[in-house]
């Protein structure tokens, strides 16, 4: 089977379903391509050229690589009015003639795009939708005035309905992402399927082995933790909206009240010069995500304060507990194995977290999170039940 899978961005550093799915496509006997535009990720959003700088790497149009047995092929883009669409992806397809393509995104000109070649070439086309309500809601109209309403309803839904015409399947990652398909983008509801993002299981474990437990520990003395502390560790951006500084100040209270809490960050953004200067904080720049799993199976509790992050299934395939808000709907890869706080509620969170103050109670979550991991969010397991569909609608 050959698969093509349509991506507005790509990033070789960062473990998105970008560059994850492909990879277990193709350990499943799957000829996969990715096809991307020149954009890395979050590239409309501001400040994130300062924030990525050194980390992102520019893609360049008309490059062909090849890394972990699938291809990489970056297209040149056009704005149409005001939204970005892939050059040359007519001819692109014709070269590599897939029998199916993938789109990650389920409006806007790729998937648009994609319905109208699928008449030319007869592949069967799916798409997906990433964005969950938490972070999707302000440009949907949603109590908006009539001309916000109108210009969501012809951007989204209408251009949303007319490709799920040509849709085998529409997968949305949440719960939340299938109802904003279907309402707002447009979907014909029996065609959308949640399926959620998964974990690379090769970089992304608990602590099972002595080689591992030795790791834990040069690495927690390389950073200067003792055994004693209980390092939170969050990884992402340092926007105002992700607010990651909470986490911060609810680890300074703790230590006020003479408990070894100590917190970790990865990443970078307007916080990290407030987060750096706060004692008992230590702060890491992006890295590459294959290096992240040494740092999650170093610390004891995982904190997102704030929406969602894909960061939250890789931590938990590392065998340490989540804290979660109450801001992100769905919440499967928290269940059973971590607590949920009120968002950006600084009393709740230092609640939550002292909560988690017992080895006995942290180990028995990760231990289920971990587990789970495996058994329901691996991308081997997301790879075989999509390539189940598409085996399905290829007859």
């Amino acid at each position: 089977m050959r698969i093509a899978l349509l991506t507005e961005t790509f990033s070789r550093h960062m473990g998105y379903i970008q560059n994850c799915l492909p990879k277990y496509l193709v350990r499943c006997g799957a000829e996969v391509h990715v096809i991307s535009m020149d954009f890395s990720p979050y590239h409309n959003t501001a400040g994130s050229t300062e924030m990525f700088r050194g980390f992102t790497e520019p893609l360049v149009p008309g490059d062909i690589e090849e890394t972990d047995g699938f291809k990489l092929h970056v297209l040149g883009h056009r704005m149409r009015l005001g939204y970005p669409g892939m050059v040359g992806l007519a001819d692109k397809l014709a070269s590599i003639r897939p029998d199916i393509v993938q789109c990650q995104a389920s409006i806007g000109w790729i998937p648009m795009d994609a319905a109208l070649n699928k008449l030319r070439f007869g592949y069967k086309l799916f798409t997906g939708n990433h964005n969950a309500m938490s972070t999707a809601s302000a440009g949907l109209g949603i109590g908006g005035s009539f001309l916000q309403r109108g210009k969501a309803f012809a951007t989204r839904f209408l251009s949303g309905r007319l490709a799920s015409y040509c849709v085998e399947r529409c997968y949305a990652v949440t719960c939340d992402c299938a109802e904003i398909a279907w309402r707002y983008y447009g979907v014909q509801k029996r065609k959308v399927v949640t399926m959620h993002l998964g974990v690379d299981t090769d970089y992304f474990f608990p602590v099972r082995s002595a080689e591992a437990q030795e790791e834990r520990e040069a690495l927690r003395k390389e950073l200067g933790y003792t055994s004693e502390e209980i390092v939170c560790v969050y990884s992402g951006k340092m926007t105002e909206e992700k607010n990651a500084l909470i986490l911060a100040q609810a680890v300074n209270r703790i230590r006020k009240m003479g408990i070894p809490y100590s917190a970790l960050f990865i990443g970078n953004g307007v916080q990290k010069e407030k987060i750096g200067a706060m004692a008992h904080c230590k702060v890491l720049d992006f890295m590459h995500y294959s290096k992240l799993g040494a740092y999650y199976r170093g610390s004891e509790i995982g904190v997102w304060p704030t929406n969602e992050s894909s960061s939250m299934l890789d931590a938990a395939a590392c065998g340490i507990p989540l804290i979660i808000s109450d801001g992100v709907v769905y919440r499967d890869h928290v269940d059973g194995n971590g607590l949920v706080c009120h968002q950006n509620d600084l009393d709740d969170l230092v609640s939550k977290l002292l909560e988690l103050n017992s080895k006995e109670s942290r180990s028995q979550l990760g231990k289920y999170g971990a587990d789970k991991m495996v058994q329901k969010f691996s991308w081997d397991s997301v790879a075989r039940r999509r390539l189940a569909h598409y085996h399905e609608a290829l007859g």
